[in-house]
């Protein structure tokens, strides 16, 4: 039986971990910091406990408390310090009124490399300048959901880490592997060669009316789906760099309706995942 610690003082260093959560100078998540993995709720917490980030401290109300404690096996947080508190210390120590009633800090760990991330993977996505996080942290919740292998990060894009990221992904930031190409806004793209030489076939997606229709740029000549694809998306707004795009094998676009031009970034993404997949079936 985990036996939880009860906590009633705010400034005990013991909740450090989850202190000024959403201070943009000191919050614990700051890669340059204290550098933790932050997960808020009981569904991305139990995530967190599964993962392969090291857990610090478990932090909760008493009832949210005790029934997460209930789901887990005493070794998945054998050593980990669970502290009770009540809503209003969480409050005071977090910085805001966190409903979910649970919270839980790990430490990061060495991030895959691109060939790890590569190994056994058909179908990947790649950013370029995507600095929302709550943009990141849908395109992990429907990348897991639609079978995308990993997600690589060119140059400019936000921390997939960020609380707000780990949130919105509903925990799957933890589970579906990710690495960083290295580069600057204009030399970054030479890490795609990588993926050409693995024979991933690279599609640029933009709303230009000239790109090809996304269906046909996910199948070969003779209709059939390439092995492996990299999808390539760049931030709402400007997208993809002119740089980014003459490295892909095609430039391709969703259809619109009229009057309009593009969609959500991680709509747009979540498509063409979606788009993947039901050419892979069509094979089957």
């Amino acid at each position: 039986m985990i036996e939880a610690i009860k906590m009633s003082e705010p400034a005990d260093p013991r909740l450090d971990d989850i202190r000024d959560l959403n201070h943009s100078d000191s919050r614990p998540d700051l890669p340059g910091g204290k550098g933790l993995v932050i997960a808020e709720g009981s569904l991305v917490v139990g995530r967190l406990v599964e993962s392969r980030f090291p857990l610090r401290c478990v932090v909760g109300f008493g009832k949210k408390l005790a029934d997460f404690l209930a789901e887990r096996e005493p070794s998945e947080l054998a050593g980990v310090p669970v502290y009770e508190v009540t809503r209003e210390v969480l409050k005071q120590v977090a910085g805001f009124d966190m409903h979910r009633g649970l919270v839980a800090a790990a430490e990061r760990v060495p991030e895959f490399s691109v060939a790890q991330v590569l190994d056994g993977a058909r179908t990947v996505v790649v950013c370029e300048g995507v600095n929302d996080h709550e943009n990141i942290g849908s395109m992990f919740r429907n990348a897991a959901g639609m079978e995308v292998d990993a997600v690589l990060f060119g140059n400019g894009c936000a921390d997939p880490l960020y609380r707000r990221a780990v949130r919105v992904s509903m925990g799957h930031v933890l589970r579906t592997p990710f690495a960083h190409i290295e580069g600057s806004y204009t030399t970054w793209q030479r890490g795609l060669a990588e993926l050409q030489e693995q024979g991933f076939h690279l599609v640029s997606l933009t709303p230009h009316p000239q790109a090809v229709h996304l269906a046909d740029a996910l199948v070969d000549a003779d209709g059939q789906p390439y092995e492996k694809i990299a999808l390539l998306v760049g931030a709402e707004g400007p997208g993809l760099s002119e740089h980014a795009m003459r490295a892909t094998d095609v430039r391709a676009r969703i259809p619109m309706a009229p009057g309009t031009d593009s969609l959500n970034l991680a709509t747009c993404a979540a498509i063409a995942f979606y788009e993947r997949q039901r050419s892979l079936r069509r094979v089957k």
